[in-house]
């Protein structure tokens, strides 16, 4: 297990200076710094505690107790930034760290009043001072990991309807990579809350330490970050906004309640649109948003948004791919293209990437590509 340990605490301090070494680095590059720090430290504290330090030197009970409610608000934080990237760290987000720094101050007696002996009987259970605070403080870290875990998958979810109402592609930010980091994150607080919660409450025994099982899962976590972090290169090297930009919608949903767009010009703007659509064929650029095929139909992009929603029952993302999949779908048939791979014919009629390609045509034609075609022309 001290292998474990070690390898946990050397990781956690190594991507820590990876990031913090990184050219052009962003604020999420900080802000995951500063968690592998904690994750380095908190890993440490209790690896003394396990070795039996906290028994030689009593001064050392409590130390690590607040940690756990520093990684929800650190999760959540690294993915608000990581989503807008070109955003500078604002001193409100410190707010988060409010319950941390209180539970410090509460801490505060027990650090600088108690003697070694009474804290060593604290730690023991001999001591009762403390009961209550023990308790509230195990609330407060479930309600903390997984509170951030569901508030982290909120913000995600509302950016991808925000991309999908401006934007026709999808790149640079690997949203899986960052749903796996908060599934791992609220998946450690779940199943480490209920068995402590079980351990601490019931008479169930479980024969092993559920503090040593957190500490192990949260060391599988930082090797999944370790892996993870080579795969996603981009986060540990040095690429510009330039090279790799984020696409950052605007700040809230448009509303049509107040857009003034009554049902004739409605019927009219729609109407124009398909025609850009079938003359034109707008769709074939890969990186269409909404306010420039607004432009070009000389209306506000919330007019436009509302057209396509309430004519088509589409956000803009999949109105703009339905497009690029009929005209995939239409290419990929045509004899004289036989020669040209799939993902080839799929950039050509406008998709920027292969997994956006796959993603909408299995979520429109409930096949993948190659299936449809061998399906089509065997047909």
């Amino acid at each position: 297990m001290d292998a474990v340990f070690t390898i946990g605490i050397f990781l956690s301090f190594f991507l820590q200076f990876l990031l913090l070494s990184k050219k052009n680095r962003s604020t999420s590059d900080t802000i995951l710094a500063v968690w592998m720090f904690v994750f380095g430290l908190h890993l440490f504290s209790y690896y003394l505690f396990s070795l039996g330090y906290w028994d030689r030197y009593p001064h050392l009970v409590g130390i690590h107790h607040p940690f756990p409610l520093l990684h929800g608000p650190l999760l959540y934080l690294y993915i608000q930034y990581s989503l807008r990237s070109n955003q500078r760290f604002q001193l409100k987000s410190l707010v988060h760290f409010a319950p941390f720094i209180a539970m410090y101050i509460y801490l505060i007696p027990f650090f600088f009043f108690y003697s070694a002996e009474q804290k060593t009987m604290q730690n023991a259970g001999l001591l009762d001072d403390y009961v209550v605070f023990a308790n509230v403080s195990l609330a407060a870290f479930i309600l903390s990991g997984i509170g951030y875990s569901i508030a982290s998958y909120r913000l995600l979810n509302r950016y991808r309807r925000l991309t999908d109402q401006n934007f026709a592609f999808r790149k640079s930010i690997d949203l899986s990579w960052l749903k796996f980091f908060i599934y791992g994150s609220a998946g450690i607080f779940s199943f480490v809350s209920v068995i402590t919660v079980l351990d601490e409450f019931t008479n169930i025994n479980f024969g092993f330490n559920a503090e040593l099982i957190f500490y192990t899962l949260l060391i599988l976590f930082i090797l999944y970050l370790g892996y993870s972090g080579i795969r996603h290169q981009s986060i540990f090297s040095g690429e510009t906004e330039k090279d790799n930009q984020v696409v950052t919608p605007p700040a809230e949903e448009s509303g049509y309640t107040r857009s003034g767009l009554n049902d004739e010009e409605g019927k009219r703007h729609h109407a124009n649109l398909i025609e850009l659509m079938s003359t034109k064929k707008t769709y074939l650029e890969p990186k269409l948003s909404l306010s420039e095929l607004a432009d070009q139909l000389d209306i506000s992009p919330n007019h436009l948004s509302q057209v396509i929603n309430q004519f088509e029952e589409k956000n803009f993302f999949d109105f703009i791919n339905a497009y690029r999949v009929n005209e995939f779908k239409t290419r990929a048939l045509k004899p004289e293209n036989k020669n040209y791979s799939i993902l080839a014919i799929a950039y050509d009629s406008g998709f920027n990437s292969k997994s956006t390609f796959n993603h909408v045509f299995k979520k429109m034609e409930g096949s993948t590509p190659s299936a449809y075609l061998k399906s089509a022309k065997s047909a």
